[in-house]
């Protein structure tokens, strides 16, 4: 049995804040205002890989109203997720990740990007796909106050 799943998240930019994405720190004077580390694109990929298993959603398992998760660093969230997916018979095949970011340039983090994902997952590196883009000054991203990120992740029954 084969599964796809999809996941979106959204976080407001602030000065003086880190930035965090795919487990990675960005160089930058800015940063995503969030209960956890604001990893916009591991916060994605947990909902695309815990949608394509039917098991709810990062907000039901790791509520932003939880002491517990305040400032947690995401890739330990990640993990927990690829436990849950493995406890419930579930192995990810690939996962792909579009980040929108107007400012500061990425593109040259996605190999790093990609390595740090595929440590903590467990997978080859060629099964994680991080792609950066702008919005080309257009709306919210465009205008430097947040960052979006997509991800679609393909699930196989053992």
């Amino acid at each position: 049995m084969y599964r796809i799943g999809q996941g979106y998240d959204v976080h407001r930019i602030s000065e003086g804040l880190p930035m965090w994405l795919c487990g990675i720190r960005v160089p930058s004077t800015t940063g995503f205002v969030a209960h956890s580390d604001g990893d916009v694109a591991i916060h994605a990929l947990c909902d695309a890989l815990l949608g394509a298993a039917a098991l709810g959603d990062i907000g039901q398992i790791f509520p932003d109203t939880s002491d517990e998760f305040a400032g947690i660093d995401s890739k330990i969230l990640l993990d927990r997720v690829m436990a849950l997916l493995r406890f419930n018979g579930w192995e990810l095949l690939n996962a792909d990740i579009t980040i929108a970011l107007q400012s500061p340039k990425i593109a040259s983090l996605v190999p790093d990007m990609r390595e740090s994902l595929a440590a903590v997952i467990g997978a080859d590196v060629s099964c994680i796909s991080v792609k950066a883009t702008t919005t080309e000054r257009l709306g919210f991203v465009g205008r430097g106050e947040g960052c979006e990120a997509w991800a679609v992740a393909m699930l196989r029954k053992k």
